[in-house]
């Protein structure tokens, strides 16, 4: 199908959530287990996102931040993703940006739930983020039929 191959790097970016969801349980439920302000991780009612972050290691911690932030900006680029592959537009560059941008999320996770170091991550966002205004631009000249 034309244009649809930027659909791709959208499902890989949606696995790739889903490896960091399992990954975050994976070592949030363990350290919950250990944590000695839990008496009992299953009784636990009412408590919010800061009060458990306290009582968790910060590597820990990392892996839920990670999967919030896979929630955020990415919600666009799935968006604008759509909107080309539909107006026939996904192919070619759009595609090639797409997997750009998609690796680059992968990368910025792996980053944040290991070394965490801010600067290198900030660098992977401003680099992802840059991609997906191009992406964005390219939507805009197709939807509003902009010649250039």
């Amino acid at each position: 199908m034309i244009g649809m191959n930027i659909l791709q790097p959208v499902v890989a970016l949606a696995i790739w959530t889903m490896v960091m969801w399992a990954w975050m349980y994976a070592t949030r439920i363990p350290a919950m287990n250990k944590a000695p302000d839990i008496q009992e991780p299953a009784k636990l009612v009412g408590t919010t996102g800061a009060g458990l972050r306290e009582k968790l290691p910060d590597n820990v911690n990392w892996k839920a931040d990670n999967y919030n932030h896979l929630h955020e900006q990415p919600t666009v680029f799935y968006a604008v993703a759509i909107v080309l592959a539909i107006t026939g537009q996904g192919d070619g560059i759009n595609a090639l940006l797409g997997w750009m941008y998609m690796g680059l999320r992968v990368i910025h996770s792996l980053v944040q739930v290991t070394a965490n170091k801010v600067l290198v991550r900030f660098i992977l966002f401003a680099l992802s983020s840059l991609i997906l205004i191009a992406l964005i631009f390219h939507a805009t000249i197709t939807v509003f039929d902009i010649h250039m």
